[in-house]
């Protein structure tokens, strides 16, 4: 009866864990509102997420809060350029399907190209933005080459990530409705964490053995000599 109740336990652990993603995941939609925010609150999720994975977190909304001040100014440029990016990518497209003949053909295949390297770098620049400090043409580019490095995780987390998206292909509305209510609920913040358990093995590659017992969130203002010596690895 003891380990019933004692709140330890994986049923205890595992409901907590829910109630962790449900608090984060909402915090996480209130802070993408003004879409100018975007990219603060996906790096603080991110941070919180990793944090998680290892098991290393309890204050959820303190900590995301804390990412989110602290990591404002860099990832709302990034957010920025990825939105330009990203509209001028759907222009582009826009504009090539209304063209014919071969040039078309091509310019449609290399586009396409365009936006898998884009949607590579989406899955890796706010995590790498959470985790290590760096400049932002940096964190562009190491983005760009863990995404290639780590082929098959990457392949992984983007099968994940584009999972949520089931939801408007789902025929019944009634459960449709459902499936949008769990994806307010838990969904970003559950597929956070689940990429976070491949990103975490990503990142160990490019952490000092020597920086297990120091802090390597860079973005809290660590030294620059463990900032120099994650850096020197992902460039």
């Amino acid at each position: 009866m003891d380990k019933l109740f004692n709140m330890d336990n994986k049923f205890f652990s595992m409901m907590g864990r829910a109630a962790d993603l449900m608090i984060l995941n909402i915090v996480f939609i209130i802070c993408c509102l003004p879409i100018v925010t975007i990219g603060a609150s996906l790096t603080a999720l991110h941070y919180v997420t990793l944090k998680m994975v290892r098991n290393e977190e309890s204050y959820i909304v303190k900590s995301f809060f804390k990412s989110f001040k602290q990591n404002f100014k860099q990832a709302t440029i990034i957010n920025l350029i990825m939105l330009l990016f990203g509209g001028l990518l759907y222009l582009d497209l826009n504009i090539i399907n209304n063209m014919s003949g071969s040039m078309a053909s091509v310019l449609h295949v290399l586009f396409i190209a365009f936006g898998i390297v884009y949607f590579v770098i989406f899955l890796y620049l706010y995590p790498v933005l959470a985790k290590f400090y760096n400049t932002i043409k940096n964190t562009f580019t190491n983005a760009f080459l863990m995404s290639i490095r780590h082929l098959p995780y990457t392949l992984l987390m983007a099968v994940i990530t584009l999972i949520p998206l089931a939801v408007f292909f789902v025929p019944n509305v009634r459960a449709q409705s459902l499936l949008f209510m769990v994806l307010i609920l838990f969904g970003i913040s559950l597929e956070a964490f689940i990429n976070g358990h491949f990103l975490v093995k990503i990142f160990d590659n490019y952490i000092p053995a020597d920086a297990d017992t120091q802090d390597t969130d860079l973005q809290n203002g660590n030294s620059a000599e463990t900032s120099s010596a994650e850096n020197d690895h992902t460039v």
